[in-house]
C-alpha cells in the first residue's frame, strides 16, 4: 500500500478520449481501473437486456456504484503513489441526474465518502466522438452530459483541471507533467 497515494479521476461526456488516455498510462505501468459501465452493459446484454441503464436506471447505477467504491478500495491495495480511475463515483449522480431519475441518499453518501485528490475533464471534441454498441449517445447529449458531470464534481467541492485537446501522447503528459508539478 502507497501511503498519500493519489486517486486521480478522468471525467468527461461520452467519446472524449479519457479511456485512451487511460490505455496510454496502463502501457507506462501506471496503476489504472478502467471504466466500468461497458462490463455492466456487456452482462445485462448477455441476459437478453439490451441498455440496462435505459431500462433500469437504478439497477445500473447501482452496480456501477458497487464497482466503482471496489476499484476505489482495491487501489489502496497498489503500492504505486497515483491511482488513475476512468470516471469516478459521482459519475453515477451526474447521469442519474442527467436522466432526470430519483435516487437514494446513499449515492450522495459513498460521494463523499470516497473522494479523489484530482479531477481531470476531457472537454467534449467533435473530432474525436465516436458511437458504438455500449456507447451510444450522440455528440449533442455528450455536451450535455459534461455539463451534469462539471455541475456534479462541483457541487461536492472538487477543482476541475481541464485537459487541452491535442494527441493522446499530448494530453497523457499534461496530466502527468501537472502532477509531477505537485510534488
Amino acid at each position: 500500500m502507497q501511503k498519500n497515494q493519489q486517486k486521480i479521476v478522468l471525467i468527461g461526456g461520452p467519446g472524449t478520449g479519457k479511456t485512451s488516455v487511460i490505455n496510454t498510462l496502463i502501457e507506462r505501468n501506471y496503476c489504472c481501473f478502467p471504466e466500468i459501465s461497458r462490463e455492466v452493459t456487456l452482462n445485462a446484454q448477455k441476459k437478453g437486456i439490451d441498455q440496462l441503464f435505459l431500462t433500469e436506471p437504478l439497477l445500473f447505477s447501482k452496480l456501477l456504484l458497487e464497482g466503482r467504491e471496489q476499484q476505489f478500495l482495491n487501489a489502496d491495495k497498489s503500492d504505486k503513489k497515483w491511482a488513475f480511475f476512468d470516471r469516478g463515483i459521482p459519475d453515477v449522480i451526474a447521469y442519474l441526474n442527467y436522466f432526470n431519475t430519483q435516487y437514494p441518499t446513499s449515492f450522495v453518501e459513498k460521494s463523499n465518502q470516497y473522494t479523489y485528490q484530482k479531477i481531470f475533464h476531457f472537454s467534449p471534441w467533435e473530432k474525436i466522438h465516436t458511437t458504438d454498441n455500449e456507447r451510444y449517445e450522440t455528440f449533442d447529449e455528450a455536451i450535455i452530459i459534461d455539463q451534469f458531470l462539471i455541475k456534479a464534481y462541483v457541487s461536492l467541492g472538487y477543482t476541475i483541471i481541464n485537459v487541452p485537446f491535442g494527441s493522446l501522447e499530448d494530453r497523457t503528459n499534461f496530466i502527468i507533467d501537472s502532477l509531477t508539478c505537485d510534488l
